[in-house]
């Protein structure tokens, strides 16, 4: 915070794609942290990702983090970015926190006790209907490349539900959905850095959360799905409905 709104360090990972001396300095020093207090342990961020995932099997205990989530919100100013927090015992996800420090809320979670905002109890929202449900998605840094799927799938959104949302930080809007904020979230082409620790606290709060095909929950998959339990039938129903039609178009073309 000390930095945002600043002149900072902007580069670039990709043509859309930015990292600012922000996200490598927090990264930097949880690491140390983590080297520090739990020498055994493996940290897989999103910043120094490479070496720790040649290592991730030599050690039941890996932190998943991300020191910036919502780097391009950041570096434009905008207050919609956290850190995200996930530790995984033997591949599955055991605690969690997010972090957004512009609206100081703490959303955390662990497994099998609850999902809670600074203190109190976290419950995702009731509706029951896509028309009656708020949604969110987000697009990958590659959207340049085939943006006709991605905005053929928010059409779809769009024409059944209240309305979709863009907000820029994956962890936040599955945050959002624990919170009754939002009703469910999908996007594809993620990092386990993105959802792992917002994944968990969906779960905690009352939530389901799955691949965006419908498929058991991994962070390392790539994608996600989550709601608020209710309306996850219908989007994933809608989700398939579209990947279906395309394929038979792509078949005739």
């Amino acid at each position: 915070m000390a930095h945002f709104g600043r002149d900072v360090r902007v580069e670039k990972k990709g043509i859309i794609d930015l990292v600012t001396q922000i996200d490598l300095e927090v990264e930097r020093g949880f690491r140390a942290m983590v080297a520090e207090r739990f020498p055994g342990h493996v940290v897989l961020g999103e910043e120094f990702s490479e070496a720790a995932q040649q290592h991730e099997a030599v050690s039941r205990y890996c932190w998943v983090f991300d020191p910036v989530d919502g780097t391009t919100n950041y570096a434009h100013g905008l207050p919609i970015f956290c850190s995200s927090l996930a530790l995984e015992i033997d591949g599955a996800p055991a605690v969690a926190a997010v972090y957004d420090p512009t609206r100081r809320e703490l959303f955390t979670a662990a497994r099998g006790q609850g999902a809670w905002l600074n203190g109190s109890r976290l419950h995702v929202s009731s509706a029951t209907a896509l028309i009656d449900s708020l949604l969110c998605t987000g697009f990958p840094y590659s959207v340049q490349q085939n943006p006709g799927e991605l905005i053929a799938l928010f059409g779809e959104f769009i024409s059944r539900s209240r309305a979709v949302r863009r907000l820029g930080s994956a962890a936040l809007d599955l945050c959002y959905v624990a919170a009754g904020r939002l009703d469910g979230f999908y996007e594809r082409h993620l990092q386990p850095w993105d959802i792992a620790a917002g994944a968990l606290i969906v779960q905690e709060a009352g939530g389901r959360v799955s691949s965006i095909e419908g498929a058991a929950f991994r962070s390392r998959d790539g994608s996600v799905l989550a709601s608020n339990g209710h309306i996850h039938g219908r989007m994933l129903e809608t989700i398939l409905e579209l990947d279906a039609r395309l394929r038979s178009r792509n078949r005739t073309q």
